[in-house]
């Protein structure tokens, strides 16, 4: 009794009955994850009754978002229910149906989204699907049906990962595709992707047109009612969607792309199941990519293979889900009971365009798999071509290409920016763990990581470690970390307050440890990256998708990079972003 009782009292202090606005059922669910009131059954049911709470909201939000719609580094994000519900959703679809009737053939709108015109976007259509997150059937149908009422086809996914869907978008060569998914973002977030014909994520001219038409639709419509809702059964029954099968699309793609890339997804299992020395444990923190995996790893010998947190829960356990050190612990214990002498972990985010790495006994993040994989493909497939990746990257990279005489594109974070070297770039990649390869979908792609990494250890015989151990003894070591602080300035007065980081320019010395060191070049493509005359950098950016500021260091030493990090905090110091 004394345990309802403080149930009650729990939601009593989250929940205010009839008004979905001033309720916080998200955070009643965080609380209840945390503390566990009651037991588990009771626990549960106290969760269950604050998701019911949850999905009317969603349903029947008749307001305005509480922070205005905004497409950043990769799409619209925003807090379940008072950001992300069906009318805020349907408001961001019809905005993009305006874009495409706006269209005038052959202009340079056209070309950017690679359509005709209006009626080649209805006639091609949008590849449609969501992860894991609660209520992204519902708000998928909603978007199904502006779509369809507004003269296009719906090619229907279902539950999918962002990387499969791009590739369903090239193989079924649709006009566009939208993902409702908020990527790594903890469970209180939903968003919205938009990506163009290319099946690469939209450029700041598509998304600035999409963010001003929203915008006008949401003051617009401010008082109206929520839509009325479609079900799943009335896209079944509708003559402009089909229903199909992403992950083949997936699988047809890596197999057009091999004679670029060189990989084969059937031929690499069956050596895993074949040679029996490779154990792989692979982490899905009960994202999409847990209805793909089973079927991704088809044919090979299944006693080689340890799914974790493969069920559905929206709540992801309380955990952010995002790749990382702590989220990779799972995976580490797991390899840690194996006795094969090769070993492969992994771990995928929600919506799985973002993987990192753990080779039984270290971790291997993007920015050190990036130029694994570069000079994987460049070496041992005997491919030719650039490398790819962000500014905020590790440089290792940069002296592998340097090396094998090629070139480095390196342009802002985000994925959107690699669209100059497509085809021409082996890989491209960023330090928050996304990777793509020639021959392959624009887009960040988990699968297409974790096929290489299996192929790279099938291969050569060695750990993703070993591989690596080889490349820094002959182009030395680099110690890139990443860290950032929360803000609560934004928008135009955070890009005033990190302009005062203008005073850190080439000549000027800066205090790294016990060292004075001068800069000797500043990139500011994205941000202030400040390389120092030892060949370390430091580089302080905003976050794209949070309410943060990020910085990012690197290193040439094992220990020099706390020093870096503490460095970059002095500078936020100095300008007034921490206290």
């Amino acid at each position: 009794m004394a345990e309802r009782n403080q149930l009650r009292d729990l939601f009593d202090r989250f929940v205010v009955n009839g008004d979905h606005r001033k309720s916080d059922y998200l955070g009643l669910i965080r609380e209840l994850i945390k503390k566990g009131y009651g037991g588990q059954d009771l626990r549960q049911q106290g969760i269950d009754k604050a998701y019911q709470m949850l999905y009317s909201e969603i349903i029947e939000n008749s307001g305005t978002p509480e922070k205005p719609v905004s497409f950043g580094t990769s799409g619209w994000r925003g807090v379940l229910g008072k950001e992300i519900f069906v009318k805020s959703v349907t408001q961001v679809t019809r905005a993009i149906v305006s874009m495409y009737r706006g269209l005038e053939g052959g202009s340079e709108l056209c070309r950017i989204l690679e359509v005709k015109d209006l009626k080649d976007a209805q006639k091609r259509g949008c590849v449609l699907g969501f992860d894991n997150r609660f209520g992204g059937e519902i708000l998928a149908i909603q978007a199904a049906k502006v779509l369809v009422q507004a003269g296009f086809k719906v090619h229907y996914a279902g539950e999918s990962t962002t990387g499969v869907l791009s590739a369903s978008l090239i193989r079924r060569n649709c006009a566009f595709s939208i993902n409702l998914t908020p990527s790594h973002n903890p469970m209180e977030y939903g968003g919205y992707k938009f990506n163009g014909g290319d099946g690469g994520p939209a450029p700041g001219e598509v998304t600035s047109i999409i963010t001003e038409n929203a915008q006008a639709i949401v003051e617009r419509e401010a008082l109206d009612a929520p839509p009325e809702l479609w079900s799943l059964s009335d896209l079944e029954v509708h003559p402009s969607v089909e229903f199909f099968d992403s992950l083949q699309c997936w699988m047809e793609l890596v197999k057009q792309g091999e004679p670029e890339h060189g990989l084969n997804l059937q031929k690499t299992l069956a050596e895993v199941s074949k040679a029996g020395r490779m154990a792989i444990a692979v982490d899905c923190i009960h994202g999409a990519s847990r209805v793909h995996m089973d079927r991704f790893f088809q044919g090979c010998d299944k006693s080689r293979l340890v799914l974790l947190r493969n069920t559905r829960d929206t709540t992801f356990g309380g955990v952010s889900p995002e790749p990382s050190g702590e989220n990779l612990k799972g995976v580490a214990a797991t390899l840690e009971q194996r006795k094969e002498p090769l070993k492969l972990g992994a771990i995928i985010d929600p919506d799985g365009d973002r993987i990192r790495f753990y080779d039984g006994h270290s971790e291997i993040d993007m920015n050190r798999f990036g130029a694994i994989a570069y000079h994987f493909l460049h070496e041992k497939k005997g491919k030719r071509g650039m490398a790819g990746k962000t500014v905020a990257t590790s440089n290792l990279v940069n002296s592998i290409a340097m090396g094998f005489g090629e070139s480095v594109f390196e342009p802002p974070v985000g994925f959107k920016y690699f669209k100059p070297v497509i085809g021409k770039a082996l890989v491209i990649f960023e330090e928050s763990d996304g990777i793509s390869i020639i021959g392959h979908t624009p887009e960040k792609d988990a699968y297409i990581g974790l096929l290489l990494a299996i192929e790279i250890m099938v291969s050569t015989g060695m750990s993703l470690g070993e591989y690596l151990g080889k490349i820094e003894a002959r182009f030395g070591g680099y110690y890139p970390h990443r860290d950032g602080v929360k803000v609560e300035i934004q928008g135009r007065q955070l890009e005033q307050t990190l302009s005062k980081l203008d005073q850190y320019r080439p000549g000027k010395k800066v205090r790294v440890g016990e060292q004075s060191l001068a800069i000797a070049e500043v990139i500011d493509v994205d941000g202030y990256k400040m390389i120092l005359a030892d060949g370390s950098w430091l580089m302080i950016r905003p976050s794209g998708t949070e309410p943060k500021v990020r910085f990012y260091v690197e290193s040439r030493s094992a220990d020099g990079a706390a020093e870096l990090v503490e460095t970059a905090k002095n500078m936020l110091r100095e300008i007034g972003i921490l206290k």
